[in-house]
């Protein structure tokens, strides 16, 4: 569960870090298309946490050791 919120937190600040580029910096088109996709990924990546039971792993994510 703390690995879940810790990865949630993750996105959750890429996504504050994202938005805060496409508002306080002067982007041409591909930049600002760059992070909109960006913002959409980590979007997704945190409604797939928030819909994961904390036992489901994501794909690529190693199996708990124990």
């Amino acid at each position: 569960m703390n690995e879940r919120i810790v990865r949630l937190r993750i996105h959750q600040k890429n996504i504050e870090r994202y938005q805060n580029l496409l508002i306080k910096t002067k982007l041409n088109d591909i930049e600002v298309q760059f992070l909109e996709k960006r913002l959409s990924e980590e979007r997704l990546a945190i409604a797939m946490l928030q819909f994961m039971g904390p036992k489901r792993r994501c794909k690529g994510d190693h199996p708990d050791p124990r």
